[in-house]
């Protein structure tokens, strides 16, 4: 509160008196002032780095010539994606190391070589295991049993899933009912060990992204799920067919073979089928598929990152 001088009121005010008080008065009323003056200026909160709308996986099919020729292993993969392609997530295919989903040394070594890496495990591919949808009972039984190995091997390498195909014989309605069965028993499996069993647009029926989306409805499991890719409809509309798989996607498979002077993709419209992806609330990892003969393996995978990286600068404005 400030401090009242009243001269008239105080005989013995001397004019010094009077000025000592003053400048006391002022130095009161100024401080907070010029403590706020001096005070210094508060440092900006580091906002935090917005999270991507999507991360890039790679697929090992990308490289499958490399690896038929051995001059890349399965176990150097890893290395190849992160080394080579700056790319730190991995999907496999069992092609790869058929003979060695219960080896227990492998699977160790090679999930060793990630976690030194800082790559993830992402899926595995399982082909040539039985048609899961086949009409022959016992052969059905049999084709499901023999994906138990990879659901387990997955598990061993810290993968979310495994990518499956729902190949069967028949009507659509009878290879619907047929490929539900046998999904449904192998993802109750998959289940008991936390992995999920995802099937991909991958000829016959399952290139039809309606068909597949009623086998979806069918087994109604949470552990099932699609993996959407972009080139494998053959005749069918692709983008329909991703928008009609995308609500039980797990995963998106970004298939490329040939590109433009400009890097896009000539066969799909990147820009078109990541709006489709995102529209429908996936935020999870994009896999490069380079399938081209144009360019080789690597050239198709760093053509391919680029334009999922310049795509996706573009949908995060």
């Amino acid at each position: 509160m400030p401090l009242e001088i009243r001269l008239n009121m105080d005989p013995h005010v001397t004019r010094r008196n009077f000025l000592q008080a003053s400048l006391v008065t002022g130095a009161a009323m100024a401080a907070p002032a010029l403590a706020r003056q001096t005070q210094p200026a508060a440092s900006p909160v580091a906002q935090p780095k917005p999270a991507p709308l999507f991360t890039i996986s790679l697929a090992q099919w990308s490289l499958h010539k490399t690896l038929f020729a051995g001059t890349l292993t399965n176990l150097d993969f890893p290395r190849a994606a992160k080394e080579d392609h700056g790319i730190d997530a991995v999907e496999y295919v069992n092609s790869f190391f058929k003979d060695k989903a219960s080896n227990q040394d492998y699977l160790k070594d090679l999930k060793k070589r990630c976690s030194d890496l800082g790559v993830t495990s992402v899926l595995i591919m399982c082909d040539g295991e039985g048609n899961l949808g086949d009409p022959d009972e016992t052969a059905r039984a049999k084709a499901v049993s023999n994906h138990y190995k990879w659901a387990d091997a997955a598990k061993s390498l810290g993968c979310h899933s495994i990518r499956v195909n729902a190949e069967s014989k028949g009507t659509p309605e009878e290879q619907m009912r047929l490929a539900a069965d046998g999904l449904r028993k192998l993802t109750e499996y998959c289940a008991s060990v936390e992995i999920n069993c995802i099937v991909e647009n991958h000829g016959g029926l399952s290139s039809h992204g309606d068909w597949l989306a009623g086998v979806m409805k069918r087994v109604d499991h949470p552990r099932v799920g699609t993996l959407p890719d972009f080139g494998n409809f053959y005749e069918y509309d692709r983008y329909k067919g991703v928008e009609e798989m995308m609500p039980y996607a797990k995963g998106v498979s970004a298939k490329s073979h040939d590109f433009d002077a400009e890097g896009n993709e000539t066969h799909t419209d990147y820009v078109r089928m990541l709006k489709i992806v995102l529209a429908a609330g996936y935020l999870g990892r994009v896999g490069i598929e380079y399938e081209g003969e144009k360019a080789s393996e690597p050239d198709g995978i760093r053509a391919t990152k680029r334009l999922l990286e310049r795509v996706r600068a573009e949908l995060s404005k």
